[in-house]
């Protein structure tokens, strides 16, 4: 028991804590705990003058019930819209759909996102669930590409010349990658070519691409190209972690319900008349709101900021007469929150206090806790060793587990290469897992550098001599790339 703690005491160092004894700049702040204000004599023009169709594409791209709060976050983002007037039809959502009728869920069948507890999940469409939630099928829908999906509902986006796009992730970011609930994940180089032919095939007006990841600045950086017309917001610049939250708030859950990020967009478009709000104005409140936490960044077009929100999400006409004020509101309560990449541990390790002692959940879910902080552990030490034996025993082993581009540059200049690097690594020491992901921004510094595959593989087997057989294991999963 006492390894254990241990353990665990030393994966936590991304949490925040709110109890005594810390200092105010310590705490995350919620922002459906505060108090909104606006200004009834506020000009803007009420008249919602877009063109066009609104269409929108909402991506949960993990599953388990530790990753709660990504598909809570897909749900509210849907009832925002449906709220708006965004008809059902023009909406296409990929969520695996295991959270609901979990076994852990204390109210089966409803999905929440915050402390008010409102269920989110009621009427949501059930598009691309399962397996059918992976990379082929969603570059497949923003192509509106029926023939190369592989299951799910069919939707794509049939969009015309003058419709308007909303396109919403959330999930794990990694530097230059975004995860997916199957592999492989989806990597920026090939989710911006879908983005070139989706504009090339001219069959839309305007784009909208919100993303809620860790490093998910890095998706965009020196890639996304002006002209697309496409704008980009991202919860967090390469190098940086988000954050996750409404996890004490809402105990009886045992895993966290929402992300910082997402629940201030979101929690924003629920209460105000989004004719009045451009997406300029949105993204300096968000900005504002979680500097504390991340950098929002931007990215593309930026001119399309100056659009009104209600151009991609409709607005609800019961906050017609709340109009919004471009100014600070006021503080926030201090409460808790958690780094993503630490949020699985909090479930788990409430999975296993709350077990009853002797039983065989506690049993199993001390094994299941026992098998993450070890499986971390590998991680990180492979990688270190293999730095070593590539680099040696100096200062560029360390630099290259942490160096980052300057901005305006990609991750990787040679992203076949990095893909190269994750599956040399995945075939002789297991799957990076959600975890380990966050090592390919140290194999794309080793593509940047010259480095040959085969290098990487000689120190891949040398420190890897055993081939994991854990839940991670890449025999289970599959390769990452």
């Amino acid at each position: 028991m006492a390894t254990l703690v241990f353990l665990f005491l030393l994966a936590l160092s991304g949490f925040v804590s709110g109890g005594r004894g810390t200092t105010r700049d310590d705490f995350l702040r919620l922002p459906s705990l505060e108090s909104e204000s606006f200004d009834g004599n506020r000009n803007s023009d009420d008249v919602d003058s877009s063109a066009g169709t609104k269409w929108a594409v909402l991506i949960a791209g993990s599953k388990g019930y530790y990753n709660y709060r990504h598909q809570a976050d897909v749900c509210h983002a849907y009832q925002i819209l449906r709220k708006g007037g965004v008809k059902d039809e023009n909406i296409i959502v990929f969520m695996y759909d295991d959270i609901a009728y979990n076994i852990r869920n204390p109210y089966p069948g409803t999905i929440i996102n915050g402390p008010d507890k409102k269920d989110v999940y009621k009427g949501v469409p059930k598009d691309y669930t399962g397996e059918d939630v992976n990379v082929q099928n969603l570059l497949a829908v923003i192509l509106g590409n029926k023939t190369a999906l592989t299951g799910g509902s069919g939707k794509v986006l049939d969009t015309d010349p003058n419709d308007h796009i909303f396109i919403y992730y959330t999930d794990h970011g990694y530097p230059g990658v975004l995860g997916m609930p199957t592999e492989p994940y989806l990597y920026a180089n090939d989710l911006i070519d879908t983005l070139k032919k989706k504009h090339a095939s001219g069959t839309y007006e305007a784009m909208v691409f919100y993303v809620e990841a860790c490093e998910a600045a890095s998706i965009f950086e020196g890639l996304l190209p002006d002209g697309l017309n496409i704008y980009a917001s991202t919860a967090a610049k390469a190098g940086e972690g988000s954050w996750v939250t409404y996890c004490d708030v809402v105990e009886e859950y045992g895993t966290c319900v929402g992300d910082l990020y997402s629940v201030t967009w979101m929690e924003n478009c629920d209460v105000y008349n989004l004719r009045t709000q451009t997406l300029h104005q949105q993204y300096e409140m968000v900005k504002k709101k979680i500097a504390y936490a991340s950098t929002v960044s931007q990215f593309g077009d930026f001119p399309i900021s100056d659009d009104s929100l209600s151009k991609y999400m409709g607005t609800n006409p019961a906050n017609d007469k709340h109009r919004y004020v471009d100014e600070e509101n006021s503080l926030r309560p201090h409460v808790e929150a958690v780094h993503q990449r630490e949020a699985d541990l909090y479930h788990f390790w409430d999975k296993y206090q709350k077990a009853s002692e002797g039983s065989r959940n506690k049993v199993a879910a001390r094994k299941q806790l026992v098998e993450v902080m070890l499986h971390r552990m590998h991680v990180d030490d492979s990688m270190e060793s293999i730095s070593k034996l590539l680099f040696g025993l100096g200062t560029k082993a360390s630099e290259m587990m942490n160096t980052i581009r300057p901005a305006g540059q990609p991750l990787v200049s040679d992203w076949d290469c990095l893909k190269t690097m994750v599956r040399t690594y995945e075939t002789h020491c297991g799957s990076l897992s959600e975890y380990g992901m966050k090592y390919t921004r140290f194999l794309a510094n080793i593509c940047n550098s010259g480095a040959q595959k085969e290098k990487m593989a000689e120190a891949s087997a040398q420190v890897c001599l055993n081939f994991p057989s854990n839940p991670w294991s890449s025999l289970v999963k599959g390769f990452s790339a």
